[in-house]
């Protein structure tokens, strides 16, 4: 015949039918409280993240657009022999770098303010920075596009 084990309250491996880990898993409290606007806060995360991928590639545009400028000077002293005026390229290019800083600091800002609003689900999406951010760029835009029509 099977032998059976008993099982009785002065057990130290089960109470109440319980294995030790469950009984310190359920005593322990929760590390992470989970918020009910789950995808919310995910949005708000994907947000974000465009946002520095934008900021990211108007500072690789600016430092492009500055080191293009610097090429364009090395080969005039190449061909001529004589230094050339430095351009208007450096300027636009540390300009767009210093906006993309710009604009990743922002959209951090942008960012934590949202997600206490989620929180606290008081959430009105803000469009005064897109609508910023346009108008600069479509400045700077207008700017290279002077600049190359009087270079050309």
């Amino acid at each position: 015949m099977a032998k059976q084990d008993e099982i009785s309250n002065n057990d130290p491996e089960r109470v109440n039918g319980s294995t030790p880990l469950q009984e310190a898993l359920s005593a322990r409290p929760p590390r992470y409280l989970i918020s009910k606007k789950v995808t919310d806060h995910l949005a708000n995360e994907r947000t974000f993240l465009a946002w520095v991928r934008t900021a990211l590639a108007i500072m690789g545009f600016g430092f492009i657009v500055e080191r293009f400028g610097l090429l364009l000077r090395e080969i005039g002293v190449k061909i001529t022999n004589a230094p050339i005026p430095s351009h208007y390229s450096s300027a636009v290019g540390i300009t767009l770098t210093i906006l993309g800083i710009l604009v990743m600091i922002v959209a951090l800002l942008n960012f934590l303010q949202t997600r206490r609003a989620i929180d606290k689900e008081h959430f009105h999406p803000h469009r005064g920075f897109a609508i910023f951010l346009t108008i600069v760029t479509c400045l700077i835009g207008a700017i290279l596009s002077i600049y190359l029509y009087l270079a050309a």
